[in-house]
């Protein structure tokens, strides 16, 4: 079976919110092929269904007045942190051995993509994510509905990493963050190259066949990306 896989570059969190739903009706519908999204947010602390008050450690105001928005998110898990330079990955995949297996299956892939840069990830089912040592790497969350995932993981490669002491990551007050350029004396892999990496990693460890799409089949009338570069592609004219 195929998937279709597409790079959205830099987007706001609430319209690609929007998308994943849509594009979930649509599978279910059996309209359109599963799908894996990979983009990067605007800074954007996001609120999954067991967050609590006390894991932000700035009020709403001011994290805006920061330039980070705040949302209220459908998926599992507590607080994280989006922004420039973390790898997003949203499947929206049919469950095929259930949400643990799913989310494991997510992580394998990470682990994967972090080793040819000498980089040890390990899983941890008891504290969710892909560890390095002490330190969370990558994060995970997810909404499933009438066996359909969205939602899905947050790589952070060359993320600044101070943007996370605006909050308790995922809730756990005394774990540390991490990143590829950390662990890598300051470089890092472009995210568009690592973003096709990790879109054919995610694809084998369901089952799936990787098909590049272009972003604007995956919008609806009416519907829009904001990338600068994306932005050009959706109006006919050639990348730069």
């Amino acid at each position: 079976m195929v998937a279709h896989w597409a790079w959205l570059g830099r987007q706001p969190f609430t319209p690609t919110a929007a998308l994943q739903e849509r594009l979930r009706q649509e599978i279910l519908e059996r309209r359109r092929p599963e799908v894996l999204l990979l983009l990067e947010h605007d800074p954007v602390i996001t609120l999954g269904r067991r967050s609590r008050p006390e894991h932000l450690l700035l009020q709403p105001e001011a994290l805006v007045a920061r330039g980070i928005e705040v949302a209220p998110v459908t998926r599992g898990g507590q607080v994280t942190y989006h922004g420039p330079g973390q790898l997003v990955a949203y499947p929206i995949v049919r469950l095929r051995r259930g949400v643990v297996a799913h989310v494991e299956g997510m992580a394998q892939a990470v682990i994967r993509l972090l080793a040819p840069l000498g980089i040890e990830g390990q899983w941890r089912r008891t504290s969710p994510g892909v560890w390095v040592g002490a330190s969370k790497i990558c994060a995970f969350g997810v909404q499933v509905r009438h066996g359909v995932s969205i939602h899905g993981l947050a790589l952070n490669v060359s993320t600044d990493l101070r943007a996370f002491s605006t909050i308790v990551p995922c809730g756990l007050t005394d774990a540390t963050v991490t990143s590829v350029a950390q662990l890598c004396d300051g470089r890092a892999p472009p995210l568009p190259l690592m973003a096709g990496q990790l879109a054919h990693a995610l694809a084998a460890v369901f089952g799936l066949d990787a098909c590049e799409a272009r972003p604007q089949d995956l919008l609806s009338e009416g519907e829009a990306l904001t990338d600068p570069d994306l932005f050009q592609l959706q109006n006919g004219k050639p990348d730069r």
